[in-house]
């Protein structure tokens, strides 16, 4: 997860140091009004240089909070995992040179965070992911590494090769992504459309539909 933090330059403090070493030099300090003078001198330079040199804006990376455990050691073990599958695909996302691969690592990322998510949400979902988590997610970091790593080789016609086969097979792991967080729902959506189907039918037998709704 980023952060915009505020890096504040160092000028200010250099100047300040400069003008009290100034002072020191070739100004008396023997009195208190000598050294009030100089600690009115030092701070009037800071807020000057301080305003003249105001920093600048950066993101940085700060870890994201460890969620709340489930209570299934399994379960949890799985979620953590997830997370330091998201964080590594998070590095290798900003590490990309096609804007094209940077977005669908991202929505890669993106998806398997959600679906890690669901499971910490509701640890019966589980078993659904098991192939997703030991085999899909850490082939896939796999792959993008090895992008990562040729990326910074040159050109040639074998590392031309891998690298255009695994852009061509990212569209195809979203669409598996995708697909994978889908399923999470599916039991959900049947306990939906079963109290549907009981609600309509209760209104059916109580008379409650069609022209009994009419104003």
């Amino acid at each position: 997860m980023k952060k915009t933090v505020r890096v504040r330059s160092p000028l200010p403090l250099y100047g300040t140091a400069a003008v009290c070493l100034l002072w020191c030099l070739f100004l008396p300090l023997y009195k208190l009004w000598h050294f009030a003078a100089l600690i009115g001198a030092l701070a009037v330079t800071f807020a000057l240089l301080d305003m003249l040199f105001p920093g600048h804006d950066q993101e940085v990376e700060v870890p994201e909070p460890e969620p709340e455990p489930t209570g299934d050691g399994e379960v949890d073990a799985l979620v953590r995992e997830g997370r330091r599958a998201v964080s590594e695909l998070r590095r290798l996302r900003d590490t990309a040179r096609e804007p094209s691969v940077r977005d669908r690592v991202d929505e890669i990322a993106d998806l398997t965070e959600k679906i890690f998510a669901d499971v910490r949400e509701d640890p019966q979902d589980a078993p659904q992911i098991r192939r997703f988590a030991n085999y899909y997610l850490p082939t896939t970091v796999k792959l993008l590494n090895a992008y990562d790593r040729m990326s910074e080789r040159g050109t040639g016609e074998n590392v031309t090769g891998t690298l255009r086969r695994i852009e061509d097979i990212l569209d195809t792991t979203v669409a598996a992504y995708r697909k994978q967080y889908d399923a999470l729902f599916a039991n959900e959506a049947l306990d939906i459309e079963t109290d549907i189907t009981v609600l309509e039918s209760m209104l059916k037998r109580e008379g409650l539909t069609g022209k009994d709704f009419e104003v």
